[in-house]
């Protein structure tokens, strides 16, 4: 009788790899834990314009370990060291590097309530009504949630405090699985500057939400005003459980209602789970108008702010999507089973292999002096350890695929058979 663990093993096997080429080593992770790895590879790296924006990470959680005053001085040192190391560590540095953006998101949207009120400029507090009489004829939300009974409570519940903290755990998982390698480090870089943007724009530019003109009007607002669960606080009465009243309460972000990012994380999300699987296209854009329904229900958002995150995501995502994000091939069903794989939603010629593929040696090639599209295959020319290691493909030099001729400003060696 098999084991749990030999069960599992099989089944696994039987569902993902039964279609998979013997020499396909393109899903392959990391193992290692030698650090002197991810050093030789970083002195090896040749910088582009792109790694600037590791930069600007690395500049967003200096500074809010700078104002922050909790945790303390010495539990946020041991936390930078911590973080540094799973930065470091080959095995680690496949999952944290691309979770980089949103750690700093996490990182920025924490700090925002030791940002001195000094530092922050006015609250508005009319623009976004005006904007929603102006381009609907009237105050949405107010609308949509005037009438309130217990079911549509829950209704509204489901997406906005459930399926919103759980959705990028489950595309992530099903990325993972299904869509080529290299995909699930695009929709995290995508997923975290989203976020990144939007958290900024709600400091530059803070608004009021609906609940508050609800509850005083349009009375200029100030930064001691607390947060509100708004209708989440009649949620936790019906399950008897203080899951949204004190940590809305306590909110560090209370006048981020533009722009949404419960609309922005539900449209990207949305785009691309779509990409991967168009056929359900339509439920996911019902689920898109599911949580648009609920933030203005639940008096968080007016209908502006849902606009202003979805055109967010939308640009966010048509940005990587043209260069960085791996084409779906229809005939394989899941990340073990490809051999090769294109950068970019234009379409590229196929790329042959000219030799075994040895593990941690990549190259991205130019499929053709007019295309934006890209085409990864295994080669010895550069060692970096994996794919899925740091996923390079948003920074490293792209080499011609046509003629082996620097395309952006590189000299490393293209090996192509075309």
């Amino acid at each position: 009788m098999l084991s749990p663990a030999n069960f599992l093993r099989r089944k696994f096997r039987s569902i993902f790899l039964t279609d998979v080429s013997p020499s396909s080593t393109l899903a392959r992770l990391e193992t290692s834990w030698d650090i002197n790895k991810t050093i030789s590879r970083v002195q090896a790296h040749r910088f582009v314009i792109t790694d600037l924006q590791y930069l600007l990470d690395f500049a967003i959680i200096f500074f809010v370990l700078c104002i922050v005053t909790e945790p303390g001085p010495i539990l946020r040192i041991l936390i930078a060291i911590g973080f540094s190391l799973l930065l470091l560590i080959p095995i680690t540095s496949q999952f944290f590097f691309p979770f980089l953006p949103i750690g700093t998101w996490l990182f920025l949207f924490y700090s925002c309530r030791f940002v001195p009120a000094s530092w922050r400029p006015p609250i508005w507090v009319r623009v976004l009504p005006s904007l929603e009489t102006i381009f609907y004829g009237g105050n949405l939300s107010n609308v949509l949630a005037a009438q309130k009974s217990p079911v549509l409570d829950i209704l509204a519940w489901i997406p906005y405090g459930l399926i919103h903290f759980g959705g990028p755990f489950v595309c992530s998982a099903v990325i993972f699985l299904f869509a080529a390698p290299g995909t699930l480090p695009v929709f995290a870089h995508a997923f975290g500057y989203m976020n990144l943007i939007g958290v900024s724009i709600q400091l530059m530019f803070p608004n009021s939400p609906p609940w508050y003109e609800n509850m005083y009007g349009l009375v200029p607002a100030t930064y001691d005003v607390k947060g509100s669960p708004g209708g989440l606080a009649r949620v936790d009465q019906i399950i008897g459980l203080d899951l949204y009243t004190s940590s809305f309460t306590a909110s560090p972000m209370v006048f981020g209602a533009f722009p949404s990012l419960h609309s922005g994380c539900a449209v990207i999300e949305v785009l691309f789970m779509s990409y991967l699987f168009p056929r359900l296209t339509p439920y996911l854009m019902g689920y898109v108008l599911w949580i648009w329904w609920s933030t203005m229900y639940l008096t968080h958002h007016y209908f502006v702010d849902l606009i202003g995150g979805a055109i967010l995501s939308l640009s966010v995502f048509v940005l990587v999507a043209r260069s960085y994000l791996p084409k779906v091939q229809p005939d394989k069903p899941s990340r073990w089973a490809y051999d090769y794989v294109e950068l970019g939603i234009l379409p590229a010629p196929k790329a042959r292999l000219t030799k075994e593929y040895t593990p941690g040696d990549w190259t991205l090639y130019n499929s053709s002096d007019s295309s934006d599209a890209y085409t990864l295959t295994p080669t010895s020319e550069w060692e970096i350890e994996t794919l899925a290691d740091n996923e390079d493909e948003f920074n490293r030099p792209l080499v011609n695929a046509n003629n082996a001729k620097p395309s952006r400003a590189l000299n490393e060696k293209a090996v192509y058979e075309g």
